[in-house]
């Protein structure tokens, strides 16, 4: 049950209780040894890629910093999800304190507009090195991306406090059950007891700039990419150069249309089991799958990696 807090003549809750992914005891068991050894997973890979990338100079290149950064942002992005998460399906409630609630909320929106940006980057890094191979060491010299990295971090706080200051404004009044695993922005909007057309503006207007903006960047990257390859005489490397692109498309176009359908619109949406589910996959499943993709597919890493493995046996 909810505690009240008297704010003068209005009563607001002083925790939230999220329902969860599902209420069902032995479902709940099954759920919670899953997302336990994805997330175990998960923080496994991106140690390993980030291990890598810092002790292999081979690896230091700017694609690779992309990575490692991409990395240190889904380790910090599932460990701010997953507690609640876990929780939820270990004892069926989770009971969160408003400031816990507004924290994670807080940390999320930062992580999920870093990942946008960085993912802009990331296409940006391939498009000038595979349209613009010639000028590639000056466009991606160590400043410029040090620079989109900073951008991508700094950008994404900047918005977290922006929105998170807008959303924790707001009174709550009752109830204070979120059909939801952590709190995120519509179910909070969905309680939410006073007036929220300004907190959905501030809304609808962070994501147009930044998911509608880093988006656009993306495809026209990748755009450029493809019409670069179309162009290139050997069949050998256009096949290479695609297959590349391809995974890379797969991880964008799924990030992307999840966290779109969800929060690119200015209305406030109901906490369907369909926005749960699409909240697992950019949440929990492409987190996971990122580092596969991205890096323990490609040949220089996988030759870092067996370097070190030589070097652990030796």
């Amino acid at each position: 049950m909810e505690r009240p807090l008297q704010l003068g003549n209005v009563t607001r809750v002083q925790e939230f209780i999220l329902l969860g992914l599902s209420t069902r005891p032995y479902t709940r068991d099954t759920l919670f040894s899953v997302f336990l050894s994805l997330y175990l997973l998960t923080l496994l890979e991106n140690t390993l890629i980030i291990y890598l990338i810092c002790t292999h100079t081979e690896l230091h290149k700017p694609m690779y910093f992309f990575l490692g950064n991409l990395s240190c942002l889904e380790m910090c992005y599932v460990s701010v999800i997953m507690p609640s998460l876990l929780m939820g399906l270990w004892t069926g409630l989770c009971h969160v304190p408003f400031t816990a609630c507004m924290t994670q909320l807080f940390f999320f929106i930062s992580l999920i507009c870093t990942e946008c940006t960085l993912l802009a980057s990331m296409a940006y890094d391939r498009y000038v090195a595979i349209c613009h191979p010639l000028h590639y060491p000056l466009l991606m010299r160590p400043q410029v991306c040090l620079g989109l990295a900073m951008s991508s971090w700094l950008g994404g706080l900047l918005v977290s406090v922006v929105k998170t200051s807008c959303i924790a404004s707001l009174f709550y009044c009752g109830p204070n059950v979120l059909n939801h695993f952590f709190c995120d922005v519509s179910p909070l909007l969905n309680l939410s007891c006073t007036h929220v057309a300004l907190t959905e503006l501030v809304d609808f207007i962070s994501a147009i700039i930044i998911l509608w903006g880093s988006l656009l960047v993306a495809i026209a990257s990748y755009v450029a990419i493809g019409r670069a390859l179309l162009c290139m005489p050997s069949a050998t490397a256009r096949r290479k150069g695609f297959s590349t692109c391809a995974c890379h498309l797969v991880v964008v176009g799924i990030f992307y249309s999840a966290t779109i359908f969800i929060y690119a619109r200015p209305s406030r949406i109901e906490a369907t089991d369909l926005n749960k589910v699409l909240s697992v996959i950019y949440t929990v499943v492409t987190p996971m799958c990122n580092p596969i993709i991205y890096c323990l597919r490609n040949k220089e890493v996988q030759a870092a990696f067996h370097k070190s493995l030589h070097w652990s046996r030796g």
